[in-house]
């Protein structure tokens, strides 16, 4: 990780919808090669390490004929979308012909630009790979395709949602163990040796053109996972797993380069030690979303170690927007949650300005929607504090109560330290008022006054040492409110 963080803030981008917004708000075509210079200060926000643009790849005419044609994606256009035209129908980013800037999106000198600005700035440029599958059209599944997963005709003749010909073989579209076949790719073979070294070559490839690459649904291509999904059809496993050979050699050529791997069904420790730096926390993600405080104080026992190597969200383009899928300021608490706890951090365009709806990434053009102005200050405010809190030693806090008053168990707290300087947040994730004391787990605080500043909002409290050494700090929080304080003697 030479050059980065520990801990990164990484700001997503979907690409495409996000040019065709520009194209709109300056009255001429822009791609990354002229993106006006005071948008990528705009981008450029205090406390951001990095930019994932997403879905930069050539996309597929075949898996963009499949899209036009799919009446469920139709339907999930149309309400994204309701005044749907043609052009806004441009294929899924991973649904890929070839890992080469689209031409529509400026090409490879485009790409190179992007970068270019986005590190004059100090930001890292995160792109995909999508180890799994590729567009059925991808030149590969001719000249390559051992690299395939191939079938029968009699499996074409019983499965035909399963199965598709190319260039006379049967190949499987691609899948993950839950869900049907996706319609518009094909399945690799992550068992092939040929495979394997393509994939080395085409990892080492993107990397020139980046500081960071994730890894889309990473856990498919780990040997069980895979067996389990393909059985016979994929041959044997291999004796090593599929990533540690690969990121090693990888990493030998470009060895600042960060991984990170989106993946899902508890795999995330394995994949930090087959090598990622990063892994999605999709179960934080579902606790914040939809379970309350004593799941997510359970979530944060784990080992710092672990947790140094997770990617916390409230949303991405795969999930609901938060400000639509967590109502009445729980969107707010999440946020402060994930932006001050240890690990990376992922925040997704449109997000800070509160946009509700979900666009499928077919689409290349995001709906009008009004910005909530106090949301996208509320961010921006946080993105800088939170810059400035995780730093040096991270703890989870005990909170207490009263017999009579179970409020406090919807208060959750953690601390950072080092050196001198101490910072504590405190949130209330429940839909109620709530009371608490937080134990502080510094010593030394008996026999002095300490102010404590919340950089949220920029309230000073005067507080009791001695108090605050044994009954704890009292804190008293509004629904799904939360502070972020730096505590200093008076």
């Amino acid at each position: 990780m030479t050059g980065w963080p520990t801990a990164p803030v990484i700001y997503e981008i979907g690409t495409w919808p996000w040019l065709a917004g520009l194209s709109r708000r300056y009255a001429r075509p822009v791609t990354l090669a002229n993106v006006p210079g005071e948008v990528w200060d705009e981008v450029a926000a205090p406390g951001l390490d990095a930019v994932w643009l997403m879905g930069v790849w050539e996309r597929s005419p075949a898996g963009l004929a499949v899209a036009r044609e799919n009446a469920s994606l139709q339907r999930a256009f149309r309400a994204a979308l309701p005044d749907l035209a043609g052009p806004d129908i441009v294929g899924s980013p991973y649904c890929v012909r070839r890992y080469r800037a689209d031409d529509r999106l400026g090409g490879p000198e485009g790409l190179a630009t992007a970068r270019a600005e986005l590190n004059r700035r100090g930001l890292k440029l995160i792109l995909d790979y999508v180890p799994n599958h590729v567009a059925p059209d991808h030149p590969a599944t001719v000249d390559h395709p051992n690299w395939f997963i191939q079938g029968s005709p009699a499996d074409l003749a019983a499965d035909p949602g399963g199965w598709f010909e190319a260039a006379g073989r049967i190949l499987a579209f691609g899948r993950d163990p839950y869900f049907p076949p996706w319609p518009d790719v094909a399945q690799l073979n992550a068992f092939d040796p040929g495979l394997r070294e393509a994939t080395v070559a085409t990892l080492t490839w993107i990397a020139e053109q980046c500081d960071g690459v994730r890894c889309d649904m990473a856990m498919l291509v780990t040997n069980d996972i895979f067996a389990g999904t393909w059985g016979a059809h994929a041959g044997p496993a291999p004796s090593g797993e599929f990533w540690p050979p690969i990121i090693e050699r990888v990493k030998e050529a470009h060895p600042g380069l960060v991984l990170i791997a989106e993946a899902y069904w508890d795999t995330e420790w394995m994949l930090q030690r087959q090598g990622f730096d990063f892994c999605y926390d999709k179960r934080l993600y579902d606790r914040l979303t939809h379970e309350g405080a004593e799941s997510l104080r359970k979530h944060l026992v784990a080992d710092r170690g672990y947790q140094d190597g997770l990617l916390r969200f409230t949303e991405n383009h795969d999930e609901p927007r938060a400000a639509a899928s967590m109502p009445g300021g729980r969107d707010r608490a999440a946020a402060v949650a994930v932006a001050t706890l240890p690990g990376a951090t992922l925040w997704h365009d449109g997000q800070f300005e509160g946009r509700r709806t979900h666009l499928s990434v077919f689409l290349g053009r995001y709906p009008d929607e009004p910005a909530d102005l106090d949301l996208r200050a509320f961010h921006r405010r946080l993105l800088a504090v939170a810059a400035g809190v995780r730093r040096g030693e991270w703890r989870l806090l005990d909170t207490h109560g009263w017999p009579d008053n179970p409020s406090h168990r919807d208060v959750v707290a953690w601390s950072w330290h080092e050196g001198t300087t101490r910072h504590l947040v405190v949130v209330n994730f429940g839909d109620q008022p709530a009371q608490a004391r937080v134990t502080l787990p510094w010593p030394g605080l008996n026999g002095r006054s300490w102010e404590l500043t919340d950089l949220l909002d920029g309230r000073v409290f005067d507080r009791d040492g001695d108090e605050l050494a044994g009954d704890g700090l009292y804190v008293e929080l509004a629904p799904w409110a939360a502070h972020i304080i730096a505590v200093e003697p008076a």
